[in-house]
């Protein structure tokens, strides 16, 4: 946040560039920090205005448009908007029957607000007020007026919205509205503070070991500090915080709310134990929405809100709208099934390895690159995206559960094809394709008596193929650079019998990968950072030579047998 904004002006800057992009749906109230909608006023349509302090896009302006809010009134950054601009942007709202105020429930919001609203009634403009209290870490359940409105603003204002647009009047578009707020509940956590417009430090920090159970939308912290936890139990912490507080009933929308900084891809990774969880405690998930509806500026962390519904509050819920924020087609609400993949590559295969020639080198591998999993990521992460140790891990756990497999039949050739391949389709990247070549090459080469001149033959093999998919030549700095050198010393040494030659191949592949290090790569995303990469050896050939010295090691410690 401190490189696009100033404190100074961004409220203004902001605005502009909102209502620029989003005119044909939005325009601002003249001579106010406000936004309506296009067609607002409505003659005869209650007007329903929300608003709250600037830094949790969508909300509020994101959320003006057709079935949900006709006008939004922006305060500073985490400040309520002043009592003036609220009456403006109400009486730009108004079309006659009366205008419903939505906000959270902060003191600057209630006071100013509550003025807005007393000059409107000067002026014989009715309105009526739903503070929204969802949150359950802000107050005690016996006492919901102390609760503050975070994620679940977004749930209410939609039933408020969508109660406006079928025609109900200001008694029953609040009604509905506080019926919303009764029925939802959140519980949020966050992994680090948010840092305002123009300031160079966070609100607050987090240790990278901990989180904060119970965060606000204002840059504050949490209300307890516990342990890094992993998606899962997460996903528990927030559920059954939130289960003993939701009213009876059985359908629920879950919403699950990025704070600003926290991926969707991560929120997915959690929402499914959320589900999970949801339908252990007997209720139908029948609409789940995860992305960011409610925000504080660059918060790391994300809220689970939960709203319990009945046939009014479904049918509102399921009410069509468009802003620029959310947009909905008005489907019908059914149970959302669990959708639940097994990948047998995130484990270890069960056991130790058993006495076939295969299955004992690939094992061997395996344990070499799970030890060294940290320090190729490492490596990987000096000149590109740092996820080959993990990528290689998923591999050789893949070839190793495909050597066991039944589809490898008895023969090391077998073994190895299928090993390659499932290598290559749990890896993925451009490592999985070329590690899946060399092992299926290899494979293919050894389908007789494996002595050194078949074994140099098939590894020659493997290499062609190798370079003749993925381009690379010597000193590009890649696995090509480690590979080239074994091939060469395992075909000079054939002679010695496939046992010695490898290993003395393999000394040589470790020596080429350490060489690396005064190569810069010329191929790949690394090429892009290439003198960033020099002084580090290559991930790939080093991988490549943690991988031949580990069978070379289990081959010369007499653990198999038949070579």
């Amino acid at each position: 946040m401190t490189t696009l904004g100033t404190a100074s002006t961004f409220k203004r800057d902001w605005v502009d560039g909102f209502v620029t992009a989003y005119g044909r749906t939005v325009r601002k109230v003249p001579g106010a920090y406000g936004v309506i909608g296009r067609q607002v006023p409505r003659r005869g349509k209650v007007a329903v205005v929300i608003g709250g302090g600037c830094g949790h896009y969508p909300a509020f302006a994101g959320l003006v448009g057709p079935g949900l809010a006709d006008g939004a009134v922006v305060g500073d950054v985490f400040t309520s908007p002043s009592a003036e601009q609220v009456y403006r942007t109400a009486r730009a709202a108004d079309g006659g029957a009366g205008v419903l105020f939505g906000y959270g429930n902060y003191q600057g919001d209630v006071l100013h607000f509550g003025l807005a609203a007393r000059r409107l009634a000067a002026e014989g403009i009715e309105s009526r007020t739903v503070l929204v209290t969802d949150d359950i870490a802000s107050g005690p359940a016996d006492d919901v007026d102390r609760r503050r409105g975070v994620a679940g603003d977004f749930l209410v204002f939609k039933i408020a919205g969508a109660a406006a647009e079928r025609g109900d009047d200001l008694a029953g578009v609040h009604a509905a509205a506080v019926k919303a707020n009764a029925a939802t509940r959140t519980f949020g956590v966050a992994f680090g503070g948010c840092t305002l417009p123009g300031a160079a430090e966070p609100l607050f920090t987090v240790d990278e070991q901990k989180m904060e159970l119970g965060l606000g939308i204002h840059g504050e912290p949490g209300v307890r500090t516990v342990g890094r936890l992993s998606a899962r139990d997460l996903a528990d912490e927030l559920v059954a915080g939130l289960l003993p507080e939701l009213p009876p009933g059985k359908r629920v929308v879950a919403l699950l709310n990025g704070l600003g900084r926290t991926k969707y891809e991560e929120m997915f990774v959690a929402y499914t134990r959320v589900h999970e969880r949801l339908a252990e405690a007997g209720l139908e998930v029948v609409d789940t929405q995860v992305g960011e509806f409610v925000t504080s500026l660059d918060m790391a962390g994300v809220s689970l809100s939960l709203m319990v519904l009945d046939e009014e509050l479904a049918e509102l819920y399921a009410a069509p709208c468009d802003t620029p924020g959310y947009r909905s087609t008005g489907a019908e609400l059914a149970p959302v099934p669990l959708e639940s993949t097994v990948d047998a590559t995130l484990a270890r295969p069960d056991g130790a390895a058993g006495d076939r020639l295969v299955d004992r080198v690939l094992t061997a591998a395996l344990d070499a690159i799970e030890a060294a999993e940290d320090e190729l990521g490492r490596l990987d992460a000096v000149a590109a995206d740092g996820d080959h140790g993990l990528g290689m891990t998923r591999g050789m756990r893949a070839a190793v559960a495909a050597a066991r497999s039944p589809e490898a039949g008895e023969t090391l050739s077998g073994g190895l094809l299928v090993a390659g391949t499932a290598f290559a389709d749990a890896a993925g990247g451009a490592s999985g394709a070329l590690y899946g070549v060399l092992l299926a090459e290899t494979g293919a080469g050894l389908r007789g008596e494996v002595t050194g001149e078949a074994l140099a033959d098939a590894v020659d093999n493997a290499v062609r193929a190798f370079v003749e998919l993925g381009k690379a030549e010597p000193g590009d700095k890649t696995m090509l650079d480690a590979i080239l050198p074994f091939a060469e010393t395992l075909r000079e040494r054939a002679g010695d019998g496939a046992v010695p030659a490898w290993v003395a191949a393999a000394k040589r592949a470790t020596e080429a990968a350490r060489a690396t290090a005064d190569l810069v790569p010329a191929k790949g995303r690394a090429a892009r950072l290439a003198e960033r990469s020099k002084g580090h050896a290559d991930p790939g050939a080093t991988s490549f030579a943690l991988l031949v010295t580990a069978v070379g090691e289990a081959l010369s410690a007499g653990k198999v047998v038949g070579v």
